[in-house]
């Protein structure tokens, strides 16, 4: 999770008149606000309403990833609303399913509040969550409540693979070109300007950051044209290619940045300027635009992928795992990595 946001102690009200807040309501208050915002899902058989919801798994397996979001570490609620980070929070889990091969089927939510949070932020977490899923036809079938210190978004995601086998991080070979979906780097440089203050420099970046658009669909796609290896770019470019890079025992040579993804550095410079920002530095490190990483043989890159690198083998100096940039060690930042900063 790329994107984090270190604590800030400022006070986060929305302004004017905000409505009731979470402690004037019951649980069963606050689920009657929040559950007509939750789409059901085309694979949902039964719901909400339940110890525990039930899905069709037509292919016989699914699959299944969770992530969570923590106030003051991945998300400022003076930034984002509460549609924002649902849409953040369906949506990077929604990529972790198509990095499979995968089509998202089914959300489950746990969601903890302190008491003097707006209701309607709540309701806005919830238009957030659904408008995400139904992009992709998933619903949102259960979850939890509890209070706490601050606002903590865990979400479980399930998908199906339609008859396919899983794209794995191993399976990457020599000879495979690489290639992406997506963009890179937007989202850390949104992030940069709302740390900065100026927002007004770039509000496309911004709104990236805000509600990513994770290319979904090109997950099952590039399973569908034999992709041997995938993953979500969600802690950098750099970083990413380096797990799958170990996960397979192979090199990755990245092609020139500023050529292989020049439509990426391009949309970065306004945001650049503004900073004295390299925006070659956000293409490799930055994460949460979510786009997908894949190695495919040559010859089979789907549309809507573009290629960014080839796999090699390991040899002398480039150990298994490595990851280069046109052939030389990079002198960017490897990514977000969560327990350091």
């Amino acid at each position: 999770m790329t994107d984090a946001a270190a604590p800030d102690a400022a006070p986060t009200p929305d302004g004017g008149d905000r409505g009731p807040v979470v402690a004037d309501l019951s649980e069963d208050g606050l689920l009657a606000r929040v559950l007509p915002h939750l789409p059901a899902g085309d694979r949902t058989l039964l719901g909400p309403g339940d110890d525990a919801a039930v899905l069709a798994a037509p292919d016989g397996r699914f699959v299944v990833s969770t992530d969570v979001l923590v106030e003051d570490r991945h998300f400022r609620r003076r930034w984002s609303s509460g549609e924002d980070v649902g849409w953040r929070a369906a949506m990077q889990n929604l990529a972790d399913v198509a990095a499979m091969g995968a089509r998202p089927t089914a959300l489950v939510v746990s969601l903890v509040v302190p008491g003097d949070l707006p209701v309607a932020w709540v309701e806005g977490l919830a238009r957030g969550l659904g408008a995400a899923c139904r992009t992709v036809g998933a619903g949102v079938v259960g979850g939890d409540l509890s209070g706490g210190a601050v606002v903590v978004v865990a979400v479980t995601v399930h998908g199906d693979l339609g008859g396919r086998d899983p794209v794995l991080r191993s399976g990457a070979r020599p000879g495979d070109v690489l290639a992406l979906a997506g963009t890179v780097g937007r989202s850390a440089a949104g992030l940069a300007l709302l740390d900065a203050g100026r927002p007004d420099a770039d509000p496309e970046v911004v709104r990236v950051y805000r509600r990513p658009e994770p290319p979904l669909a090109a997950g099952p796609e590039a399973a569908s044209c034999g992709a041997t290896a995938m993953l979500d770019v969600s802690d950098g470019l750099l970083r990413d290619a380096a797990r799958l890079a170990t996960a397979a025992g192979v090199v990755l040579d990245l092609h020139d940045p500023h050529r292989a993804l020049a439509d990426d550095v391009a949309a970065l410079r306004a945001a650049a300027d503004a900073l004295g920002a390299d925006p070659v530095a956000w293409v490799l490190g930055g994460g949460e635009d979510h786009g997908l990483l894949a190695a495919f043989p040559p010859g089979a890159v789907p549309p809507g992928f573009r290629v960014v690198g080839r796999v090699r083998g390991p040899g002398p100096g480039t150990p298994a795992g490595a990851v280069l940039v046109a052939g030389r060690p990079p002198h960017a930042a490897p990514g977000w990595e969560h327990f350091h900063r």
